[in-house]
């Protein structure tokens, strides 16, 4: 019997390609997005791909900061499948730009979305998976949550917070058969860095390193990893009943976090702006 599992953000990119995997493995798949066209198709992939192995899918519209709503998914998710085994938030935003010249009321939303947003569907599942000891509660975090990189200072906060809030809440519910774990993935090739990355305006002390910087994220991210094969990965972190806490996509994230655990800081400072060309 494959497992019911909750995936927020599902609608396209590496949480949309690991939604159709478990799909196609005879995982029930119950999620949301703000993309009602995108949730739509995918609806439609997974019955598809799910004709013959029993599994049943509830996808709907939804935004992450609707408290009430992510309330009322938790409810309608309960009553169709009586339980959750396995919650992923996948749900995040980017942020790019020099820290001095950022809009901190932009900066204030990216933080909602990515850290309490996790926190939200979290704290929704958790009450049902304690009372039935198990569950298993996995969080989208970054090759940033740990190894910071410039121009992305508000997106690093978001992750290293969402990095420390799952490492507290690990020996929280580990006494009640809860497994907590992290995917940490550096690119993943998608528009998602191309959405947000915008030079500062002329006479920006930052517009040339900043300049560099994009020219240079921009090709890595032609040779990263592509949703499929992030999706790939992720789903076999879901599909493991004691997941890893900490969980690596691409070569390139094994590297740096080595590096960042061992090398002294002037070292990991030097390979970082070597690495993205602003030295």
């Amino acid at each position: 019997m494959g497992q019911v599992v909750v995936i927020t953000g599902v609608a396209d990119g590496m949480g949309k390609e690991a939604a159709k995997l478990l799909a196609a493995g005879g995982d029930s798949i119950a999620g949301f997005d703000m993309n009602p066209e995108g949730i739509a198709v995918l609806q439609k992939e997974l019955d598809a791909l799910s004709a013959n192995n029993g599994a049943k899918h509830f996808l709907t519209t939804m935004n992450i900061m609707d408290r009430a709503g992510v309330q009322a998914f938790r409810d309608e998710v309960l009553a169709r499948y009586t339980q959750v085994d396995t919650v992923l938030s996948n749900v995040g935003v980017g942020f790019f730009g020099p820290f001095e010249e950022t809009d901190l009321e932009a900066a204030r939303r990216c933080l909602e979305i990515n850290v309490i947003g996790a926190a939200s569907i979290f704290q929704a599942f958790l009450p049902s998976m304690r009372k039935r000891g198990c569950g298993k509660l996995i969080a989208m975090s970054s090759l940033v949550g740990q190894v910071p990189f410039p121009f992305e200072s508000i997106y690093s906060a978001s992750k290293f917070a969402i990095e420390g809030m799952v490492m507290s809440l690990r020996y929280e519910v580990a006494p009640f058969g809860i497994h907590v774990a992290l995917i940490e993935p550096a690119q993943v090739s998608t528009s998602f860095a191309s959405k947000i990355h915008q030079l500062p305006p002329d006479g920006s002390p930052y517009r040339e390193r900043a300049r560099r910087f994009i020219a240079r994220d921009d090709e890595l991210i032609k040779t990263a990893p592509t949703p499929q094969q992030a999706g790939r990965r992720i789903a076999e972190v879901v599909r493991q009943a004691k997941p890893p806490f900490h969980n690596q996509i691409d070569f390139m994230s094994t590297v740096f976090l080595f590096l960042n655990r061992f090398l002294p800081r002037w070292m990991r400072d030097a390979i970082l702006l070597n690495h993205m060309d602003i030295k």
